[in-house]
């Protein structure tokens, strides 16, 4: 039976390669944990309806190949999006160091207002096997405004909490367009309201002088 929903936001899952983009929207999306790995070939798309604060959302959720060869095919991606999940592997430095691109990405091919959420994914290693803290990650998240999570796709941890939080940002940030667009409308009805007053007073000034 087919689900009703008030809004589709489209949402982008994008980082290096290998750092789990596949493997989070699986788990969101399927609830299901993939032990092996496929590479993404461009791009590819799953959908899931959400309750979010008891209204349902479609989320379409495009998951982007890292791979270098891909990325003049995955920018055309952005335009539309308002949404992005950005992603590191917290066991690889590089894939943290690399976060700076995907960050000039988004802002040379998205929407100015995208709002983003970045996650740190597998989570769930011992302290060695880290190569990234969890406060280096906070620390880059805070310099963007971003909301951050250390995500486990292995072990289901904060996958929900991160795709919901993306969902809410992008409601609340529709929902202040609409306030605004709203209040432009209301004041410019005034306008109209107060030229159409003068005219008419204008009209029958001269009418009582002619």
């Amino acid at each position: 039976m087919a689900v009703d929903f008030t809004a589709t936001y489209k949402v982008l899952v994008i980082g290096d390669v290998n750092v789990g983009k596949t493997c989070l929207v699986h788990r969101f999306c399927d609830e299901r944990f993939y032990d092996t790995y496929i590479s993404t070939v461009g791009i590819d798309f799953k959908q899931k309806i959400v309750n979010l604060d008891g209204v349902p959302i479609k989320l379409q959720i495009w998951d982007t190949a890292g791979e270098e060869r891909f990325r003049t095919l995955t920018t055309a991606y952005y335009r539309g999006a308002q949404g992005i999940v950005l992603v590191y592997d917290v066991t690889n430095l590089d894939s943290f160091n690399h976060l700076s691109y995907w960050l000039r990405n988004i802002e040379e091919n998205a929407s100015p207002e995208v709002v983003k959420v970045l996650a740190g994914n597998k989570c769930e290693v011992t302290a060695q096997q880290r190569a990234v803290d969890k406060e280096r990650g906070q620390k880059l998240a805070d310099s963007f405004d971003m909301p951050f999570y250390e995500v486990s796709c292995r072990g289901n941890v904060s996958v929900q909490e991160t795709f919901l939080t993306l969902a809410r940002l992008i409601r609340d940030l529709r929902q202040r367009r609409a306030s605004l667009f709203e209040e432009r409308e209301r004041q410019n009805e005034g306008v109209n309201l107060a030229a159409d007053q003068k005219d008419d007073a204008a009209t029958s000034a001269c009418a009582s002088s002619c």
